[in-house]
C-alpha cells in the first residue's frame, strides 16, 4: 500500500497483463435520495473488480455495503488507478459532489500523453434529476440565508409584503416587454418570494406550514379544479374548462357573494374589470351606476373592456408605453435638466 492508501491490484497473469480494463466514473445527485440508482449503475457495480471512494462519508456508501458492495475508502492518483485496471480489471469510482476534477484531470493529461495504453474510460450517471429538482436548491439555499443572514432572519411576512407586489408587476412588465432573459429572472424573483414567505410560516408558534404543505395544497387545489384531466369530466373548449373551474370554485368557498374574494387593494381598472367578469360568469343582471365622474366614466370603460375580452390594465399600460415613447421622442433634442413631480 502506498501513500495515499491505495493498494495496487496484484500481479497479473501473462496472458491477460496487457489488458487495459475499465475505469467507470460514477456520479450521483443529491437531489435524489441515497440508495435509489440505476439499474446500469448497480450492474457497474456488482461486476466491479473494485469500487473506489474518497469520501468516506460519501452519502450512497451505507447503501452500496448494505447491497454487498465492497468499498475501499481511498483517492488513487491516476497513474495508480490506470495500474488498478491492468489485466482487464474494472475498477468503478463512486464520485464525490465535486465531480473527482484532479482525478480526470489526471487521466486526461495520461491519454494525451500518448505513452501509456488507456483503459476504457466511461462516465456513468447513477441517478438523474427529475424536472423541478432544483427546487430542492432553492428550499436549502433559503433555509441557511433564514438561519445566518441577519437581515433575512429578521424579516417578516408583513415587511415582505411590498416586495411581493414590486416582483409581481416587474414580472408583468417582462412579459409586455417580451424579454426572455427578463421574465426568467422575474419568475425567479416571484418564486423566491413564495419560498422566503414559506420558510418564515415554519416558524410560527400557533399555525406553521412549510413549502411541503403550500406546494401539496396547490396541486390538491389543481387537481380538483380540472375534473377533465384527472377525473372523468369533459371539457373540449376553453370556456368549458372555465366553467368547470368556476363551479368547483364555488363548491370550494362556499361564498354568498360572487363579490367574495375580490381583493379591493387591487388597480382600480383591474378591480373593476374583475367585478364585471364575476357578475357576467354569474349571468347577473347588475346595471352601472349613472352617477356622474371620471370615476364612473372608467368603470364603464373597463367593463366594457371585460365583455370585450380586453383586460384593461394591459391596455393601459400598452397606451401608457407608447405615451412614454412619445414623450422622449419630443423632449430628445432638449432633455430636461432637473425632473419634478
Amino acid at each position: 500500500m502506498n501513500a495515499t492508501g491505495f493498494e495496487p491490484a496484484p500481479d497479473q497473469d501473462p496472458d491477460t497483463a496487457s489488458a487495459p480494463g475499465r475505469i467507470v466514473l460514477l456520479t450521483t445527485s443529491h437531489r435524489v435520495a441515497p440508495g435509489l440508482l440505476s439499474w446500469p449503475a448497480w450492474q457497474a457495480l456488482h461486476a466491479a473488480d473494485r469500487v473506489l471512494c474518497a469520501d468516506g462519508a460519501h452519502p450512497q456508501l451505507p447503501y452500496l455495503r448494505e447491497a454487498g458492495t465492497v468499498v475501499d475508502e481511498t483517492s488513487p492518483t491516476a497513474e495508480e488507478l490506470v495500474g488498478a485496471c491492468a489485466g482487464g480489471h474494472t475498477v468503478v469510482v463512486v464520485a464525490t459532489g465535486e465531480g473527482e476534477p484532479a482525478l480526470t484531470d489526471g487521466l486526461a493529461r495520461l491519454a494525451g500523453s500518448g505513452r501509456i495504453q488507456m483503459p476504457e474510460l466511461e462516465l456513468l450517471p447513477a441517478s438523474y434529476d427529475l424536472p423541478g429538482a432544483r427546487l430542492l436548491d432553492l428550499v436549502q439555499v433559503m433555509d441557511r440565508i433564514r438561519s445566518e443572514c441577519p437581515w433575512s432572519s429578521q424579516q417578516t411576512h408583513e415587511g415582505l409584503a411590498k416586495y411581493g407586489i414590486e416582483e409581481a408587476y416587474e414580472l408583468v412588465e417582462a412579459i409586455e416587454e417580451g424579454d426572455r432573459d427578463e421574465l426568467r429572472e422575474e419568475l425567479g424573483d416571484v418564486l423566491l418570494q413564495v419560498v422566503f414567505h414559506s420558510r418564515i410560516a415554519e416558524e410560527d408558534p400557533d399555525a406553521p406550514f412549510s413549502v411541503d404543505d403550500v406546494a401539496g395544497g396547490i396541486v390538491a387545489k389543481l387537481i380538483h379544479r380540472h375534473p377533465h384531466v384527472f377525473g372523468d369530466e369533459t371539457a373540449s373548449t376553453p370556456e368549458e374548462v372555465k366553467q368547470h373551474w368556476l363551479r368547483t370554485k364555488a363548491i370550494e368557498k362556499q361564498r354568498s357573494s360572487v363579490t367574495d374574494g375580490i381583493p379591493l387593494g387591487q388597480p382600480g381598472l383591474a378591480l373593476a374589470a374583475k367585478l364585471a367578469s364575476r357578475v357576467r360568469a354569474a349571468g347577473l343582471d347588475v346595471p352601472l351606476p349613472k352617477t356622474e365622474g371620471i370615476g364612473y366614466e372608467l368603470l364603464a370603460l373597463a367593463a366594457r373592456a371585460e365583455a370585450e375580452g380586453v383586460d384593461p390594465e394591459t391596455a393601459l399600460r400598452a397606451a401608457a408605453r407608447a405615451y412614454r415613447d412619445a414623450i422622449r421622442e419630443v423632449e430628445a433634442p432638449h432633455p430636461p435638466d432637473n425632473v419634478k413631480e
